[in-house]
């Protein structure tokens, strides 16, 4: 099911406050219905304060938050049309792993009957390929199998939003690749909306039809993975959201978007520029390392390797440019052919390059 322009979460005006703290301000949000979503930033940005008043776990200090258009206040966890999948999991250890995943049926009221819960209990094995797990005990599971007896647990009473609190966090990286892949297979074969938590901006860029960047309770920018990585709107989301090259300089002048700048080691460039640019004023231009041409012909600045990381595909190098300091660049292994020591010219596309006020 593609996501569509009915939101199945809607924040209007949120705050949060603990005392003295607010850890979310006024927040306006709509996530589309069957949209995979990821809440992405650092540790105390907010995220998964909003994620739990989504879940019913904490009520908003003011403002709504609305689930298929309902408004939730005052609705606890278990009455709302939603379930989560915690970052451990929290699996009934003395419990089988079918039985973990029956519980929250057998909670229901009126009752289910058993023949209902055990073809529910069984499709939902199957839907994560544990079918065949259902007499094990968690302690007995792998971990990516525990996180999968989890989803089943989540899925099993066919909730309207799936929120995920960074479910993927304490697996090794290869697993929690394959884990990322199924995820979205699960949830385009569902058609349900998912909702992720993560701070993992490599996780949110693949997973996520929509990235909502957060910063100190509020949000940064909202966009698909392409716009927040290709085009961030602040000068935060784009050195939060993967690697980028900060260049210090003034700005000269602003025509047509393009801005003329001196940067620090006295270099000439353009960039694309963002509100508040002005001559005279101080900028910072950022350029992502696969967006840097190393060569050995004069036309940019020129610095001496200090790095070269092999990354299979890619090469990773640390330049060190007089005045404006060490540069990441990336280019593709067959291109990787200077060693540290060399020195090299260093230049960029000016329409891949964005400049921020400072």
């Amino acid at each position: 099911m593609s996501p569509t322009g009915n939101p199945d979460i809607e924040f209007r005006k949120v705050t949060k406050a603990f005392g003295s703290f607010t850890a979310v301000h006024g927040i306006d949000l709509a996530v589309p219905a069957g949209s995979f979503v990821a809440l992405l930033g650092p540790s105390g940005c907010g995220k998964t304060t909003s994620l739990r008043m989504i879940g019913g776990f904490e009520m908003p200090t003011s403002g709504e938050v609305l689930v298929a258009g309902r408004d939730m206040a005052g609705e606890p966890p278990y009455r709302r049309p939603v379930n989560m999948v915690f970052q451990h999991y929290a699996l009934f250890p003395h419990m089988t792993v079918a039985a973990n995943v029956a519980y929250g049926l057998k909670q229901q009221r009126p009752r289910l009957a058993a023949s209902e819960i055990k073809a529910r209990v069984g499709e939902a094995l199957e839907m994560v390929r544990l079918g065949a797990l259902g007499g094990r005990r968690p302690h007995e599971l792998s971990g990516g199998q525990q996180q999968r007896v989890a989803l089943a647990r989540a899925l099993v009473n066919k909730p309207r939003v799936l929120l995920l609190d960074e479910p993927l966090a304490a697996l090794d990286k290869k697993l929690r690749t394959a884990m990322q892949i199924e995820l979205q297979s699960l949830q385009r074969d569902l058609g349900i909306t998912f909702l992720l938590v993560t701070h993992d901006q490599e996780e949110a860029l693949s997973m996520s039809d929509l990235v909502c960047v957060m910063s100190e309770g509020r949000i940064a920018q909202l966009g698909t993975p392409g716009e927040i990585y290709d085009h961030p709107s602040t000068l935060f989301v784009a050195d939060f959201v993967g690697k980028t090259n900060m260049l210090a300089g003034e700005v000269l002048s602003v025509t047509d978007g393009m801005a003329e700048i001196r940067l620090a080691n006295g270099q000439m460039t353009r960039a694309k520029g963002r509100d508040g640019l002005k001559a005279g004023s101080g900028a910072t231009v950022c350029v992502r390392p696969e967006a840097l041409t190393l060569g050995t012909e004069p036309g940019g600045p020129v610095g001496t390797i200090h790095n070269r990381i092999f990354l299979g595909p890619s090469a990773d190098y640390a330049i060190d440019v007089p005045g404006l300091g060490q540069l990441l660049a990336q280019v593709p292994a067959s291109e990787a052919v200077h060693g540290p020591g060399a020195d090299v010219s260093v230049s960029f596309d000016p329409r891949k390059a964005i400049a921020f006020p400072t």
